[in-house]
């Protein structure tokens, strides 16, 4: 199958010639808008042959798509090119969610060490998730301008040395800093990450790449106070762990400067039009179609794909819900980690490095929920099969979204009601079991929906449900302690079981209304797009 025919989109044949299909290029009508064979000579004086729309004229330039099998699409690319990019991906991905809760594992030595509250600490945890409610803002839209390699590059190569900061703090106020810095720049591979899965992989093989990459973000922040809380307890103390988070920062930049190239299809092809202009030595013009119709100015370019996360928030009820359920989720998360240390450390009164370990059970249950990817890739394929032009509806990702919607509501009030001695300690450690693999599991099922659903938008589509789901991880910890102060740990952890429970129903929804509802989208993929 041919690359163009595996991306969504329309295009009809020429009556004069053959034309080269790919998405959103329009039928021909006459000779003047069919493909037409332009003949360049090469630097090394060999001759190619593009055959593009367009007459070559600067109000009729030639429309750039992707030729047949081309070799610089990034879906035409080897298997093994897209898992090294997705094993880089999902090490960054890593690199920044872990560096988000390893922090955590000294809250006490900073406490004392830096003489504040330990509500001015969990402020550390707070301010570097609200960082990435920031960064997506930029780097999502800069992103799709500018291609996600340069971005990448960048943000990370800020976000790894300012870690220096925190380890040399000498006062709450420095730490609070370095923290909120380095989750607005840490936020760039959380939202580019994804866009680049979706970049490489048809939605046919995107399925256990996508989970990894949504899975990932889940796992880190539960290894992270496992690995800070050791550190903390041992000589290194709990500068160290900035030092951590340094090192990960810095592995990650390397590979990705080596592993990760640009992605992003409509950057490519643009630069393919340039090439092509600058062979012609400017006297023949080349457009990518992506950039057809598109607006060259800097300021409302930005406007448009700064405004875009939140259009999509407001106008597609798809995101919107979405980013409801994974914020409540991934607040909830946040939440333990100041949760927690009262059920483990205070009641029961286990060190910073074992009250970690407790942990455990959420990070098994992300395990599970990672694995079960491959019964979702196996129900999605065979969607695939059954469907008349070989691509399944994008609802048929959420059958996991509604299994774990039941699990994470059971896992919290199971963990509610046993938190406490006299019960056995092992018991509320297994309740995060569900719980771990219900979150993995709606978060997984929810992005690769949205991929298939917004194709080339996601990134600004997931910038959405990230900067939601950013407030909800920064506010949750911090309001946590007083809850279980006021109203005993049941039902403290009760109010979150109950928020998981009220939005349980929406993969639900999506699954039996979703193609209604994006058939009245302006960026969500319609059937009638294969059809036309």
């Amino acid at each position: 199958m041919s690359s163009a025919d595996r991306r969504s989109g329309s295009s009809e044949d020429c009556t004069s010639s053959a034309i080269l299909h790919d998405r959103n290029f329009d039928s021909c009508t006459n000779q003047k808008s069919c493909p037409v064979e332009e003949k360049i000579e090469t630097d090394s004086g060999n001759s190619t042959h593009a055959r593009y729309a367009g007459s070559g004229t600067r109000e009729d330039p030639y429309v750039v798509v992707w030729d047949e099998e081309d070799p610089e699409d990034p879906y035409n690319w080897s298997n093994t090119r897209k898992w090294i990019i997705t094993t880089q991906l999902a090490l960054t991905t890593f690199t920044v969610s872990f560096s988000s809760s390893s922090y955590s594992g000294g809250l006490e030595d900073i406490t004392r060490d830096l003489n504040v509250s330990d509500e001015l600490a969990v402020l550390g945890i707070s301010l570097y998730v609200l960082g990435f409610a920031v960064g997506p803002l930029l780097f999502a839209p800069m992103g799709e301008m500018y291609g996600r390699r340069i971005i990448f590059l960048i943000t990370v190569g800020l976000y790894t040395p300012l870690h220096i900061g925190g380890a040399f703090a000498k006062n709450i106020t420095t730490v609070l800093i370095v923290r909120l810095l380095t989750g607005i720049f840490g936020a760039s591979p959380l939202t580019n990450a994804g866009g680049a899965v979706a970049d490489i992989f048809t939605p046919r093989e995107r399925g256990l790449a996508s989970a990894i990459y949504a899975a990932v973000p889940f796992l880190g922040p539960v290894i992270g106070p496992i690995v800070g809380g050791f550190v903390a307890d041992s000589s290194l103390g709990w500068h160290f762990n900035f030092w951590l988070m340094l090192l990960l920062g810095a592995f990650s930049l390397i590979m990705g400067y080596f592993l990760a190239p640009e992605t992003y299809a409509p950057v490519l092809l643009r630069r393919r039009a340039q090439h092509l202009m600058k062979l012609s030595n400017g006297t023949i013009s080349y457009m990518s179609k992506y950039d057809i119709g598109r607006s060259t100015s800097f300021v409302k370019t930005m406007k448009v794909n700064l405004s875009r996360p939140f259009t999509f928030m407001v106008t597609e009820p798809i995101v919107l819900l979405f980013a409801i359920y994974i914020s409540v989720v991934y607040g909830t998360l946040y939440a333990l980690f100041s949760a927690f240390p009262i059920v483990f450390e205070t009641r029961r009164g286990w060190s910073a490095g074992v009250g970690g370990l407790a942990f455990l059970g959420v990070g098994a249950g992300i395990s599970v929920g990672t694995a079960t990817a491959s019964v979702q890739n196996t129900i999605y394929r065979k969607a695939m099969d059954r469907s008349p032009n070989g691509r399944a509806p994008p609802e048929a990702r959420l059958h996991t979204a509604m299994m774990g919607g039941v699990l994470v509501p059971i896992g919290l009030f199971w963990f509610a009601w046993t938190a406490d001695p006299p019960v056995h300690w092992i018991v509320p450690i297994i309740a995060g079991f569900p719980f771990g693999q219900g979150v993995c599991q709606i978060l997984q099922s929810s992005t690769a929906y949205l991929m298939d659903a917004y194709e080339i938008y996601f990134a600004s589509a997931i910038a959405a449900t990230i900067v939601l789901r950013s407030i909800f991880a920064a506010v949750f910890p911090v309001i946590a302690p007083t809850m279980f102060k006021s109203l005993g740990d049941a039902w403290g952890m009760s109010i979150f079981a109950f928020l998981g429970l009220a939005c349980t129903p929406i993969p639900f929804l999506f699954w039996n209304y979703g193609k209604g509802i994006r058939s009245k989208s302006k960026y969500a993929y319609k059937e009638s797009d294969d059809l036309s």
